[in-house]
C-alpha cells in the first residue's frame, strides 16, 4: 500500500533548504507571463531562496532574465517586483550602469585599465513556451550545442498536447498573490485530487462530479487531467455560465471540460473553455508558500464594451481561498511530533506519483 510522504519532507527547515536547490534550481520554473512585460524596459523581479532575477524586455524585443547582483560589491539592483526601465539598469550604490541585456556600460572611478566587457549582469536561463516564460536558477545547465538546458526537454510532450488553447494570444484579467501557510508540496497534492470537493468545496462540486476525473499517465515532469462538466454547466464561474466565447481552435470535446495539470515544480495550469488559469507557486519557508493566481482571456473578450470577468475571478478566489485553508490545516498536522505517513485510497495515484518524483530526487542527493 502507498504511503505519504515522512514528516521531514514537510516540516523539516534544513530538508527543506537542500529540497528547494535539487527540486527548484534543477529546473526550469514558471516566472509569469510575456504579456506582463510588452515593451521595451518592462521588467519583473521573481524571488527565490536567496536568489532574485529580474526578467526583462530588452530593446530588441527579446526577453532577459538577468541575476538581480551588481558586479561591482553585490549590491541588489532592484527592489519592486515590477516596472518599467527607461534603458538601462543602475544600481543605486555606486552607478553602475547596464544594458537592458546586461551589458556593463559604465562603472566610475574605474581604473583605466578596467574592461567593462568583463563585467555583465550574471544571466539565467530564459525561454518562451506559448506565452509563459521560464527561467533556470541553477549553475549546472547540461551543455547543448547552444550552452542551454532547453526547456523544450523538460515539457516533454506538453506544447503539443495544449496547442489548440494558443495561451500566447491571452491577455491578463486578474491577479491575486496569497501567502500561504504550508509547505508547497501539500498545494501540489490539494489541486491533483477533488476527493475533498463534496466537503470543502460546495460552489466547486455543483459544477464538476468529485470522482469524474480523466486523468493522464503521470510523468516525471508533470501529472494531470481533465473534468467534465455537470449537466448545464458550461465552464467554472459562480453560477457555472459561460458569458464570453469559446477560446479559438478548441475542438467539441475541450469545449466540455477543464484541464487541470501540475507541471513541475511550480506550475498549475487549469485550460477552461473560454479563459486559463495559472498559479505559480513561491517556497518562502517549509512552512510558507507564495502562490501568484492569474487568469487569462482572449483579447477579443476584454475589449468588449460588456466585458465580465468577475464571475470566474469570484469563484476561483473563494475556491482558492478553501484550498489554501486545509492546505494550512495539513502543515498545522504533520508538523506535529505524532504525525506519521498514511495510506493513500485507489483515487489517489497522482498524489503518490507525484511523491515518488519528490522521493527520487532526496534520494539521489
Amino acid at each position: 500500500m502507498h504511503t505519504t510522504l515522512p514528516r521531514r519532507f514537510y516540516a523539516d527547515a534544513d530538508f527543506y533548504r537542500a529540497e528547494l536547490e535539487r527540486f527548484y534550481f534543477n529546473r526550469w520554473i514558471c516566472a509569469g507571463r510575456a504579456d506582463q512585460i510588452p515593451n521595451a524596459g518592462d521588467y519583473f523581479t521573481r524571488t527565490l531562496g536567496d536568489e532574485s532575477v529580474i526578467v526583462a524586455r530588452g530593446a530588441s524585443g527579446a526577453l532577459h532574465a538577468l541575476f538581480n547582483v551588481c558586479r561591482h560589491r553585490g549590491t541588489r539592483l532592484c527592489e519592486r517586483t515590477e516596472g518599467h526601465f527607461a534603458d538601462r539598469i543602475q544600481c543605486p550604490y555606486h552607478n553602475w550602469t547596464y544594458a537592458l541585456d546586461g551589458r556593463l556600460l559604465a562603472a566610475p572611478h574605474m581604473p583605466s585599465d578596467f574592461s567593462k566587457d568583463d563585467y555583465p549582469l550574471h544571466r539565467a536561463g530564459c525561454e518562451l513556451w506559448d506565452g509563459n516564460i521560464f527561467v533556470y536558477l541553477g549553475q549546472d545547465r547540461p551543455a547543448e550545442p547552444d550552452g542551454q538546458k532547453p526547456l523544450r526537454a523538460q515539457l516533454a510532450d506538453l506544447p503539443e498536447r495544449f496547442a489548440a488553447w494558443h495561451m500566447n494570444e491571452l491577455r491578463l484579467g486578474h491577479r491575486i498573490v496569497y501567502d500561504v501557510k504550508a509547505n508547497w508540496k501539500l498545494i501540489v497534492l490539494n489541486y491533483n485530487e477533488c476527493l475533498h470537493c463534496p466537503n470543502l468545496h460546495p460552489a466547486l462540486n455543483r459544477l464538476h462530479h468529485y470522482l469524474g476525473a480523466d486523468n493522464v499517465a503521470p510523468t516525471a515532469r508533470y501529472c494531470g487531467g481533465a473534468m467534465g462538466f455537470r449537466d448545464g454547466v458550461e465552464t467554472m464561474s459562480t453560477d457555472g455560465k459561460r458569458r464570453r466565447a469559446y477560446l479559438p481552435g478548441l475542438g467539441e470535446a475541450q469545449r466540455q471540460q477543464v484541464v487541470y495539470f501540475a507541471i513541475y515544480p511550480n506550475l498549475l495550469l487549469s485550460l477552461h473553455p473560454d479563459y486559463v488559469m495559472t498559479h505559480t507557486l513561491w517556497p518562502r519557508a517549509h512552512d510558507r508558500t507564495e502562490i501568484v493566481c492569474e487568469l487569462h482571456f482572449h483579447p477579443t473578450e476584454l475589449a468588449r464594451p460588456d466585458a465580465r470577468i468577475d464571475d470566474a475571478v469570484e469563484f476561483w478566489d473563494a475556491t482558492n481561498r478553501e484550498d489554501w485553508w486545509i492546505a494550512e490545516q495539513s502543515q498545522a498536522g504533520i508538523a506535529s511530533r505524532v504525525y506519521e505517513p498514511g495510506p493513500y485510497s485507489e483515487r489517489e495515484a497522482l498524489l503518490w506519483s507525484f511523491d515518488e518524483v519528490v522521493r527520487r530526487e532526496a534520494l539521489s542527493s
